[in-house]
């Protein structure tokens, strides 16, 4: 079991709590309060410049610092509650101050009355492979013949590495996970020039992740099964070549979404999303069938659209849509279209839409730290990198091949094993 400081600002008091360490104990991490005594809580606030009128939340200021103070701690757990503005505030500036004074890797969540498991589950499993499987992810390097297997909830990734170059690919929907991982590993193998029959002696090892990494992994008989946080981050990072410094990793999938803040090609911290599909590559999908064009081409139409430039230029206002739900962001796609607005006026709205959503839940919770890295099937839809880059005044980097970086990302740690 790894030692992780859950700080916060007395939710360990409430009614979930139970949940977290049922959730923690199954991933093999041990929750644990750091206390500080409350004659030293203003003292705590001064290093960490920041006090506020909640005396809980100076609390878990103060049990930030207290933290520093013991040794066997691997990683923290920031806990707030959803919508608390003032939570929101102490919440950042505590990663900020952890990340200025500590390596250690840290994620953040906001609690809701009622939290979902899964929710709390991928976060801790996440964190929990940060701290225990550092050197296995410390690698920069791909060695031998290895297969990586993305098993998303959208589409299936497949890719064949020899001696750090991808040597073959696969990508198809997911349906069946098994069938389809069946068919995109072939698809690899067969660009790779390997037989599936000679598989086995060619192949040294084979690693999986992504929402169906158990149940195909057991299929496939991986050596590996990761969860998406760490293995995106190195794929990210091998894909751009931002191995050492600092860089911001977004990964925009078909169901969740992923804002990854790495050092060295290592996540230390990360934000998940997907709490509504509007913000997610399954939205686009459904924009591009209304749109009548495929979701390749999407992002190509979008950039077409003349509404940005003019309202630039003061000569107009873009296009938008009326709201950042799924279901009612359709409903004003399709009043649009019927009442005369451009088809890329439209392609354009959906993309700024998605952008925004990631921009105002995730990305305003943490700091972007330069290079930003754009990975995952929506990283193709060039409007969206375009609203990205609009939005945070930065240029996005969408290295090749960065659908595949789940699959390129356990591939070359599987290597290690």
């Amino acid at each position: 079991m790894v030692k992780v400081a859950q700080i916060s600002c007395g939710t360990e008091y409430s009614g979930i709590q139970w949940l977290f360490n049922e959730v923690a104990a199954r991933v093999g991490i041990e929750l644990v309060y750091p206390e500080m005594e409350l004659s030293k809580v203003k003292e705590a606030c001064r290093e960490v410049g920041l006090e506020v009128e909640s005396p809980s939340l100076n609390m878990m200021i103060a049990r930030a610092v207290s933290m520093l103070d013991d040794p066997t701690v691997k990683g923290a757990l920031l806990l707030t509650c959803f919508k608390c503005a003032e939570g929101t505030i102490v919440k950042d500036t505590v990663r900020r101050f952890l990340q200025e004074r500590t390596d250690l890797p840290i994620i953040s969540y906001s609690n809701v009355e009622k939290p979902k498991e899964k929710e709390i589950y991928s976060r801790l499993e996440a964190l929990q492979t940060l701290i225990s499987r550092k050197s296995l992810l410390m690698r920069e390097k791909q060695e031998g013949t290895t297969v990586g297997v993305d098993s998303g909830s959208s589409t299936t990734k497949a890719v064949v590495m020899r001696d750090d170059e991808i040597v073959g690919r696969g990508w198809l929907p997911t349906t069946d996970p098994l069938k389809s991982a069946d068919a995109a590993v072939q698809a690899a193998l067969k660009e790779a020039g390997i037989s599936v029959s000679n598989a086995k002696r060619e192949v040294e090892a084979v690693g999986v992740t992504g929402h169906g990494r158990e149940l195909v992994g057991e299929h496939l008989n991986a050596d590996l099964s990761l969860e998406e946080v760490s293995v995106v981050s190195k794929g990210a990072a091998l894909l751009s070549g931002r191995h050492k410094g600092d860089a911001t990793v977004i990964d925009i999938g078909g169901m969740n979404n992923k804002l990854i803040l790495m050092r060295d090609g290592i996540a230390n911290t990360f934000n998940l999303g997907g709490i509504c599909g509007g913000s997610s590559g399954r939205f686009l999908e459904v924009t591009s069938h209304r749109l009548d064009v495929d979701i390749s081409e999407l992002g190509k139409l979008a950039m077409k659209s003349e509404s940005e430039g003019r309202a630039k230029k003061g000569k107009g206002e873009k296009f938008e849509l009326q709201s950042y739900c799924m279901v009612f962001g359709i409903q004003s796609l399709v009043v649009a279209l019927a009442s005369g607005v451009k088809r890329e006026d439209v392609a354009a709205a959906a993309c700024r839409s998605v952008a925004e959503q990631v921009y105002e839940n995730q990305i305003q919770e943490m700091e972007i730290r330069p290079p930003v890295i754009f990975v995952g099937g929506v990283s193709l839809v060039e409007g969206v990198k375009r609203e990205f880059e609009d939005l945070l005044g930065v240029e996005i980097l969408v290295p090749p091949n960065s659908q595949h970086a789940g699959a390129v990302g356990i591939a070359t740690i599987v290597s290690g094993v």
